[in-house]
């Protein structure tokens, strides 16, 4: 098992660190730049018809398909950085998980712009704006209770593991986060495929989301063996429970997604100011078989 552990951290360690590099977000930040004028660029010449027929029928011309299209850069982005959060304590992840929901719910409200025509009217487009409204607010709502989510954490590491499991652990999800990221990749790839053939093809993040959802069982049960006391399984658990509620508010309809995203933030606050102020952590250290 330790050869296996030190080939996951060998692996995965130079990739996050070269992910978090800020010289790494300035050039993807660029990109991102030159992505969305570039798309701008594109739909226009498919407004005035000077795209060939073959290019021009997976073209829209609507410009505000270019909004969507660069929240979806930003979204997939995020997903990576998720990904390479795998491996932190579990609020961490947790809070990073949030997160990309309030940019899902943010981009959902500019992916309702391809509907409205150019220019803008309101007359006809009613529920469209109201769904914009909604999917911003909700938003900011989650925005907002993810920063008192952060704020309330303690200041100490949640990961109340044995010193001398520590190690084994950590490698132990650096190894799941490789193959999540490879599946990533994978399940990326097929979907551009299937996009530029004409293909049918499913939705992609709901599609990984659910694979989120195994994943975080997976880890709930990792961490039981190198935690296996009540206090870490139940909190575990319940951060598990929060992630779950945020894979069901991305595949409700609109408003009840909002719903369901803010229940999860309340969810996990609510399971993070009930774990450090009614249960203290110190537990944790007890011997086995030592009595209270």
């Amino acid at each position: 098992m330790d050869f296996i552990f030190e080939r996951c951290t060998y692996l995965f360690d130079p990739l996050h660190y070269h992910w978090e590099r800020e010289h790494m977000h300035r050039k993807i930040s660029l990109m991102l730049v030159l992505f969305f004028i570039t798309s701008l660029l594109v739909i226009e010449l498919k407004r005035q018809g000077l795209l060939p027929n073959t290019l021009a029928g997976v073209i829209p011309s609507n410009h505000f398909y270019a909004i969507q299209a660069a929240f979806t850069v930003v979204l997939v982005l995020e997903i990576i950085s998720l990904i390479f959060t795998l491996p932190c304590s579990f609020s961490k992840s947790v809070g990073k998980q949030f997160e990309i929901l309030s940019l899902i719910l943010m981009r959902n409200a500019f992916k309702e712009l391809a509907y409205l025509p150019e220019p803008i009217t309101f007359t006809g487009h009613e529920e469209a704006i109201l769904r914009i409204v909604s999917d911003g607010f909700g938003a900011l709502l989650i925005f907002a209770l993810l920063g008192y989510y952060y704020r309330i954490q303690p200041r100490s590491h949640d990961e109340t593991t044995r010193n001398v499991d520590l190690y084994g652990f950590v490698a132990a999800k650096k190894g799941i986060a490789l193959i999540i990221l490879a599946i990533f990749v994978y399940m990326g790839t097929s979907t551009i495929y299937n996009k530029m053939t004409g293909a049918p093809g499913s939705d992609f993040f709901h599609d990984f989301y659910t694979l989120l959802i195994i994943t975080d069982i997976l880890l709930v049960l990792i961490a039981q063996t190198f935690q296996p006391s009540f206090f870490a399984v139940f909190r575990n658990s319940g951060y598990a429970l929060s992630t779950l509620i945020i894979r069901l508010a991305l595949a409700a309809p609109a408003y009840f997604n909002v719903l369901l995203g803010t229940a999860a933030a309340v969810f996990a606050i609510a399971m993070t100011l009930i774990s450090a102020r009614l249960f203290s952590p110190r537990q944790e250290k007890k011997q086995p078989g030592q009595c209270r």
